[in-house]
Formats: C-alpha cells, sequence, structure tokens
C-alpha cells in the first residue's frame, strides 16, 4: 500500500492526483501545515519535515514532480506519461521539472512573506518581487495553452498535473485574477477533471476524518 503524507492544498496535492487518475490504492495520512511546526513527531519519518512524504514499500521519496513521475512509470503503463520514442518527451521532462524549480519556488515566498511569518517579519517586497517572477515565468504556459488543450503530447499528461498544481497554489495565494486568457482557461479545463474533483475529495474527507483543519487561504 502506497502511503502519501499530505497537508491540505500543499505540493503533495501532485502525487494525490496522480494516485486518484491512475486509481492506484492508497492511505493518505494529513498533517497541519506546516509539520515541522505542528507535528514534530513527523521529523521521525522525514527529517527534512516538508510534504509530501511517500512510502511504496522500501522507496521514500520526498519531491512532488519526482513521485508523479515514479508513480507513472512504476504502476504504467499509463497514458499520463511519456516516453523517450514520443517526440513530446522533452518536452514532457521540461515541464515536470518546470514546475517545481520554476513555478512553485517564488510562489512559496510569496506564501512564507504573506501568511506564515509572524506578523512583523512579514515583507510586502519580497512578496510582490516573488509574485512578480512567477506570473513572469507562468509565460511559458500562456504561449503552450494558446492552440492545445494541455502542454504536451496532445493529450492530458503528468505534465498537466504538476503544472496543474501551481495553478491552484497561484489561485490559493491570491494570484490567479493575474493569469493570462489562456492560463485562466487552462486551469479552469483541469478542474473539471473527475481525477482533480477526486483528489480534492480525498483530501476533504481525509482532513475531516483525522481532524486535520483546512489551511486559511488568501
Amino acid at each position: 500500500m502506497i502511503t502519501l503524507y499530505h497537508c491540505d492544498a500543499a505540493r503533495s496535492f501532485r502525487p494525490l492526483w496522480m494516485l486518484e487518475e491512475m486509481g492506484l490504492p492508497y492511505e493518505l495520512k494529513m498533517l497541519p501545515f506546516p509539520p515541522r511546526v505542528f507535528a514534530k513527531e513527523y521529523l521521525a519519518l522525514n527529517p527534512l519535515g516538508t510534504i509530501p512524504f511517500m512510502v511504496d514499500g522500501e522507496t521514500k521519496m520526498t519531491e512532488s514532480s519526482g513521485i508523479c513521475h515514479y508513480l507513472g512509470v512504476k504502476y504504467g503503463p499509463t497514458p499520463l506519461m511519456v516516453g523517450p520514442e514520443d517526440p513530446a518527451y522533452g518536452a514532457f521532462l521540461n515541464w515536470m521539472y518546470f514546475s517545481d524549480a520554476t513555478l512553485t519556488f517564488p510562489q512559496t515566498l510569496v506564501l512564507r512573506y504573506t501568511q506564515l511569518e509572524p506578523e512583523e517579519r512579514r515583507n510586502p517586497q519580497v512578496a510582490t518581487d516573488y509574485a512578480k517572477w512567477f506570473l513572469g515565468r507562468l509565460r511559458a504556459v500562456e504561449a503552450a495553452t494558446a492552440n492545445a488543450e494541455t502542454l504536451c503530447a496532445g493529450r492530458f499528461t503528468a505534465a498537466d498535473i504538476v503544472i496543474g498544481y501551481a495553478l491552484r497554489l497561484a489561485e490559493n495565494i491570491g494570484l490567479a485574477n493575474d493569469f493570462g486568457p489562456n492560463v485562466a482557461a487552462y486551469w479552469a479545463r483541469l478542474q473539471q477533471r473527475d481525477g482533480f474533483k477526486r483528489a480534492v475529495a480525498a483530501e476533504q474527507k481525509a482532513g475531516a476524518e483525522q481532524n486535520v483543519a483546512p489551511r486559511v487561504r488568501a
């Protein structure tokens, strides 16, 4: 049984969505955010104190996009993955890495310096600068979705899952009003997927059952 440690609306939503799209059995363990502060016993499992943390037998992973890639390869074949024989393979991998390194990274600084730091340590200048960084990098998604329903390979793939989470985070921290028209339409399409809806429902159900309150959204 795959076990996924998750916080409401955190990066761990990427593998949760992937699990739901693939129809794989899993156990979802909810933690308050950030767990390194509010669930210190979690550090015994994951010394980083970060989310996600996935356990699959002897395999333990902490990188959200990497977990999606792992699940698709190990438990495939699945149309969610793009193989090296496909002309879109390079684009697929680029989106998989772009998702966290380029898109989610600046958002974490916006979140930290607008919501997570104590009032006296919050920094509007940092938040504004990194919001602009994120929106500038989002131009790549705006261009890719100008004439296509999905990012690559002519179908919905794990690349759409990992980039889609970055759009969900943007919405949660108040950046979605600045989406371009193509990104806004793309994000609306992603939210209509049954796999996305199941992942949101699973997150909410597990939070209620495990008595872990959802995070306050911007």
